[in-house]
């Protein structure tokens, strides 16, 4: 049977020294305690191997020599503490160096820790090297930027954004070529401005919006409008942007192209100019992401 003491401490959780050699073992985070001036106090196995210091080399030094001179001669890294001291926590991303002088791309998250009587004692620091992820994200950016680029340059068709509830969100120079709008007088409207009165009233952009969402893609031929109010034959395909879950997100991209080379027979001739609208997504990057390494 177990011991009293043995039940009282296995309902508490992990003892001091269990914690300590869970923290010492930790290999992909740097976890250290600073003083209340910022020197530090404690170190892990997860600090040697990002920072590259040993215990006996860093223990007593201020962890101000983990960032670059530039930050150095902005004060950050008393900003920081202060900010930490201030607000409980403090979290930030940016270039840090290692031991060598190398940096790396650290997400911290630096933390007050305060005695009894509520008075500063230090902070506990938690770092990790994110520069694989940080590269990532670039790339996927520069991917996404030669995209929009690719897309915005193209006039013979019109390429643009919609939400899932039909509002403009994006248009290119073959959107403003072939319907006549500017990116200013169009984005924030809505797309059934394109279709004539009577799809309108028959509630056709909203059919095809649905369509698209239940089945992941809508086709449709059929008269749009321009800005001037003339109008051209459409061959539409609309389909809906999904997130990694299955969802709508936010935008269904939404496809037309005028057809020049038939025409209706009870219709005007069709005007020439293909038109096209597809996804140009602009995500939002981090903070500092287009930041070089420091020298």
């Amino acid at each position: 049977m177990m011991e009293p003491s043995a039940l009282k401490r296995s309902r508490r959780g992990p003892d001091a020294e269990a914690f300590r050699v869970l923290i010492d073992n930790t290999r992909d985070y740097a976890i250290l305690m600073l003083d209340a001036e910022g020197h530090v106090i404690s170190w892990n196995e997860g600090a040697e191997a990002i920072k590259g210091y040993t215990a006996d080399e860093i223990i007593g030094s201020h962890f101000s020599c983990f960032y670059p001179a530039d930050a150095i001669e902005r004060d950050l890294p008393q900003k920081q503490l202060a900010e930490a001291a201030a607000a409980g926590t403090l979290t930030d991303e940016g270039w840090r160096l290692r031991k060598g002088g190398s940096a790396y791309w650290a997400h911290v998250v630096i933390a007050r820790m305060l005695d009894g009587q509520g008075r500063l004692m230090g902070f506990s620091m938690i770092a990790r090297d994110s520069t694989a992820r940080r590269e990532q994200e670039l790339l996927l950016r520069q991917s996404e930027e030669r995209f929009r680029r690719l897309i915005a340059g193209v006039k013979d068709y019109a390429i643009f954004m919609l939400n899932p509830q039909g509002i403009v969100q994006t248009w290119n120079t073959g959107a403003a070529h072939i319907k006549g709008y500017s990116a200013e007088e169009i984005i924030g409207s809505h797309f059934s401005r394109f279709y004539p009165p009577d799809a309108i009233k028959r509630g056709l952009p909203e059919t095809e919006l649905h369509g698209a969402t239940m089945q992941g893609r809508f086709e449709d031929e059929g008269w749009r409008i321009r800005k001037d109010g003339s109008r051209f034959w459409a061959n539409v395909i609309i389909t809906a942007v999904r997130n990694e879950a299955g969802h709508v997100g936010a935008r269904v991209a939404k496809s037309t192209r005028a057809d020049s080379k038939c025409g209706r027979p009870d219709g005007p001739e069709r005007p020439e100019g293909p038109e096209t609208r597809v996804d140009a997504s602009d995500d939002r990057s981090p903070e500092h992401a287009d930041e070089a390494p420091p020298r």
